[in-house]
C-alpha cells in the first residue's frame, strides 16, 4: 500500500532563512507553493532536493496551523488507502481526504500517536 516516503515536511517560522540554511548544506530548491488560510494570511511550501536524486525530499512549511513535522507517504490511491487504512484498529483521521495541486492527500493519527500524510493520486 505505501510505496514509499516522499518528503519530510518541518515546520519553520521563516522559509526565506531556512532555505538559505539548507541550500548552504547541499540541498537544492525544487520547487514553492504558496496557499491562502481563510483569513486571507499566505503560508509557503518550499520542497528541497538531496545531492542523491533516489532520495526523498525535505519541504519548509510556514502554515501557523501546523507547528510539527510530517512524515509524507506516497502511495498509489489515497482514497483507497483511506478506505483500507480506517478498518484498522486504533487509526484516526485529522484530514480525510482531499484535492491538491498534484492529486489527493488524508492526515492519518496512527495508534502510536505519529501522524502520517498520505499523498498519491
Amino acid at each position: 500500500m505505501i510505496r514509499k516516503l516522499e518528503c519530510v515536511c518541518i515546520p519553520t517560522k521563516d522559509v526565506a532563512a531556512s532555505e538559505a540554511f539548507y541550500v548552504s548544506l547541499g540541498l537544492r530548491r525544487s520547487w514553492i507553493i504558496e496557499r491562502s488560510l481563510p483569513n486571507g494570511a499566505v503560508w509557503t511550501l518550499l520542497g528541497l532536493k538531496f545531492a542523491d536524486a533516489a532520495s526523498s525530499e525535505l519541504v519548509l512549511s510556514d502554515n501557523p496551523d501546523v507547528n510539527f513535522t510530517e512524515i509524507e507517504l506516497a502511495v498509489d490511491d489515497v482514497r483507497a488507502s483511506f478506505a483500507e487504512i480506517s478498518k484498522m484498529p486504533g487509526v484516526s483521521w485529522i484530514r480525510e481526504p482531499f484535492a491538491t495541486e498534484s492529486g489527493h492527500v488524508a492526515v492519518m493519527l496512527a495508534p502510536d500517536g505519529n501522524v502520517f500524510v498520505l499523498v498519491g493520486a
